[in-house]
């Protein structure tokens, strides 16, 4: 689920509490999450709802100005059902703090390395470190770029950056990425 920047702030300070969305099945359950610029969003609860059943208050506490509005959104959306999930703030998210570290322990280390050697292997070719060094090499460079200049397609190449995100070694930028703290030390 697609989650606005604007929407995502609102979950954090408590202002929005609803998400509505058309979908021909569920896609999220109760109790998942989903990390947002924001923070961590949690799922409380969905329903299946029919939508003129849908008030102007549920509309303001979805995060929009009204219920027309509300429901010009929903009807853009594909899928035969519309769904209520309640939404919460569950928390900061994760990486933030695990990218920040500047120190890595011995231990930590070892544990990178082998998070890095299973990516490498998954792919039957090393490119974890390359990817490093080449983000390290050029930060705020557009992904396109980065990735042409090692031969690759642009969707794959940021598929893999997010790996290296989700282990805390990079951050994404306005434009490109850049080595975090933590990818510094391990890199270091």
């Amino acid at each position: 689920m697609l989650i606005s920047p604007a929407t995502a702030a609102g979950i954090a300070d408590g202002s929005v509490t609803l998400a509505f969305r058309r979908w021909d099945r569920p896609r999220m359950r109760p109790g998942s999450t989903q990390r947002t610029v924001a923070g961590v969003v949690r799922v409380d609860s969905v329903e299946a709802v029919d939508p003129g059943t849908i008030t102007e208050e549920d509309a303001h506490r979805a995060g929009v100005a009204s219920l027309a509005q509300l429901r010009t959104l929903i009807d853009r959306r594909e899928g035969s059902t519309v769904y209520r999930m309640q939404v919460s703030y569950a928390g900061a998210d994760p990486r933030v703090a695990l990218r920040e570290q500047a120190e890595l322990s011995g231990e930590d280390r070892a544990a990178v390395d082998r998070r890095l050697d299973r990516l490498d292997a998954a792919r039957g070719t090393p490119w974890t470190r390359q990817v490093l060094a080449l983000i390290a090499e050029r930060p705020g460079v557009r992904a396109p770029d980065l990735a042409a200049s090692l031969g690759r397609d642009t969707l794959p190449f940021k598929v893999d950056v997010r790996k290296l995100k989700e282990l805390g070694l990079t951050r994404s930028l306005p434009v490109g990425y850049e080595i975090s703290p933590r990818g510094r030390a391990y890199l270091g």
